[in-house]
């Protein structure tokens, strides 16, 4: 097994995870099975708990884990499917530790920090970094390790020193270090500067660990002169120092990487130099290239809670840019605080009140995300009302299914204390109650979480053509409220139909309204498997119905093609040689901080 480690100082923010991401894809393309490690090194056990304006999304796996955002982008870019052991935490290992301790496994030992909670992150990457998780059998070939923070940083003080001693323990041949660091331009002086990268080498040297690639993130293609000092003051070969510049789009990042030939870097240090193979990036490189040549703009209003910070929604803005450049669209995504759109808004506020009813009307297609607590669900009710009334192409996805099923009762049924327990727990009129198996004492792991099957009950309804006329679908969830299945009846009889249930009948999955252009709400969540090259239905069938190109889809679905053979079929427009718009128009949102 081979390990390559990604760190990084300076600041935070600096797009390590994308930088590891691309590391794997370009060692995939080398013809080598590729497997990832994230280490955060916060107490808590698991990010289940962690507001997403403090941490950004909490992503789902198969398995039920709710891992950081970056497991997100190993999946996407590798197309792997990963454990919630591949993310190691603080927390877990000294829970780890401990439990250990409790059973008198030590022996009667003082258990430390080092030997112990060392010896126990040692254990763990190497027992992780052997799971298959590209569904072949046997260990990957290399082990992509990531570690959160920043050098320096006293809560990853034992991770640093594991490290260390498991790039001994492994031996010469088998660990490659690649650090991440700013290269600032200072505005007043208009010049690379390479004193903050020193220090950041500096610290890392002193801590244990040698870096033996530099990956340096700059506004501009690092120069000649720069890279000579860089090279000297941090004893690193110049040619293994690249430049991650500011790029149009993340899928540039493996290519950037592969035009440094940062793999002969790496095949170098780990001593692969017979094994690889030179890397194509053919479907990278096109897929690079059509995104920024695309002109012809669809606008997507994004309806949610925690919309101050873009990657608190980071899977589900993927999932967006995945079908837009499926469809060969620009996409542009507004984000609407969903209490903006509220009266109380109105009164108090009455510009942000206008401007978020502005946005919401000159949408193309509106998506309403889950979230938890009662902020802002009347302005989440109140979008999903619009789009039902003004045939608006609609996508509710865990919450914003749940508040799709409220406004319909409020609205059409004409029950207006409709709501769920979650906002009124003395609710008359519970629409969305708390599910049985729902813990009422403990937070965190106690939701329905990971992958689960979703039967359909009907043929001839957009959501099983979307996903290839299949009898069942494997989504992941995390929720703990569920549609009340006692009042289904009256909902259908109003017009209102669950075309997806559980394998019991009684839990709804999906929600549409057959006689809407695309009016669709799901519990799961379609986000979190949604990838460059095969984007989600759902989210595919909402960009074609706000491109007005869904019925052509499902004409095509309903002779028995699968999805992908549809969206062939139907598109088949040219790329234009130019584009309209500057690379830079893009609403593409942000990595960690700092755009790539």
């Amino acid at each position: 097994m081979k390990y390559v480690l990604v760190t990084g100082g300076v600041v935070s923010g600096l797009g390590k995870g994308v930088t590891a991401s691309s590391v794997g894809v370009l060692l995939q393309e080398c013809g080598l099975r590729v497997t990832a490690i994230k280490i955060d090194p916060y107490l808590n056990t698991d990010a289940g708990t962690m507001s997403p304006l403090e941490h950004g999304e909490v992503f789902v796996l198969d398995d039920g884990g709710e891992v950081d955002l970056d497991l997100g982008n190993y999946e996407r870019f590798l197309d792997i499917k990963l454990t919630r052991d591949n993310n190691i935490t603080t927390g877990k290992i000294y829970q780890y530790v401990l439990e250990k301790e409790r059973k008198g496994d030590y022996l009667g030992k003082t258990v430390q920090v080092v030997p112990h909670i060392t010896d126990a992150i040692q254990e763990w990457i190497e027992r992780v970094a052997h799971i298959p998780v590209d569904g072949k059998s046997g260990p990957a070939d290399v082990c992509v390790i990531e570690l959160g923070g920043t050098i320096g940083d006293i809560e990853s003080m034992s991770f640093i020193e594991a490290l260390g001693q498991f790039s001994y323990r492994v031996g010469a041949g088998n660990f490659c270090l690649i650090h991440v660091s700013l290269v600032p331009v200072l505005s007043v002086v208009g010049e690379q500067k390479t004193k903050p990268t020193q220090h950041s080498v500096r610290g890392l040297r002193s801590l244990g660990l040698t870096p033996d690639i530099l990956a340096c993130r700059s506004t501009t293609a690092l120069e000649e002169n720069v890279k000579g000092k860089l090279s000297q003051f941090c004893q690193v070969p110049a040619e293994n120092i690249v430049t991650l510049h500011d790029v149009s789009n993340i899928w540039q990042i493996p290519l950037l990487l592969r035009e440094q030939r940062a793999h002969e870097a790496i095949f170098k240090v780990l001593k692969l130099n017979g094994r690889a193979q030179e890397p194509s990036l053919k479907e990278w490189t096109s897929r690079a290239d059509v995104h920024d040549k695309l002109h012809e703009p669809v606008r997507i209003a994004v309806v949610g809670k925690y919309t101050d910070l873009s990657d608190s929604y980071l899977s589900v803005l993927k999932a967006l840019v995945h079908s837009s450049v499926h469809w060969r669209k620009k996409l542009f995504v507004d984000w609407i605080p969903a209490s903006d759109l509220e009266e109380a808004t109105k009164r108090e506020n009455p510009d942000s009140f206008k401007a978020a009813w502005k946005l919401l009307k000159g949408a193309d297609g509106v998506l309403v995300p889950g979230g938890f607590g009662d902020r802002g669900v009347e302005g989440k009710i109140l979008a999903a009302k619009y789009s039902r009334e003004n045939r608006i192409p609609f996508l509710g996805i865990c919450l914003g299914m749940q508040v799709a099923v409220i406004e319909f009762a409020r609205s059409v049924l004409g029950v207006q204390d409709a709501n769920s327990t979650e906002f009124d727990p003395n609710a008359k009129n519970p629409y969305v109650i708390f599910m049985p198996e729902g813990s009422t004492t403990h937070m965190g792991g106690t939701m329905r979480l990971g992958s689960r099957r979703t039967y359909f009950q009907v043929n001839d309804c957009k959501s099983a053509k979307l996903y290839g006329c299949k009898k069942f679908i494997d989504e992941r969830h995390r929720h703990r409220y569920e549609v009340n299945p006692d009042l289904v009846a009256k909902l259908e009889n109003a017009g209102l139909s669950f075309t997806g249930k559980d394998e019991t009948g009684r839990r709804m999955e999906i929600v549409e309204l057959p006689n809407h252009p695309f009016y669709i709400g799901v519990q799961f969540h379609p986000e979190f498997k949604s990838r460059p090259g095969k984007p989600s239905p759902l989210f595919s069938g909402l960009i074609a119905a706000a491109c007005g190109q869904l019925d052509g889809v499902l004409q095509e679905a309903s002779k028995g093609a699968g999805t992908e053979i549809c969206t062939a079929r139907v598109f088949q427009n040219k790329i234009p040689k130019k584009s309209a718009f500057g690379s830079r128009d893009y609403v593409y949102g942000s990595c960690n901080g700092l755009r790539f």
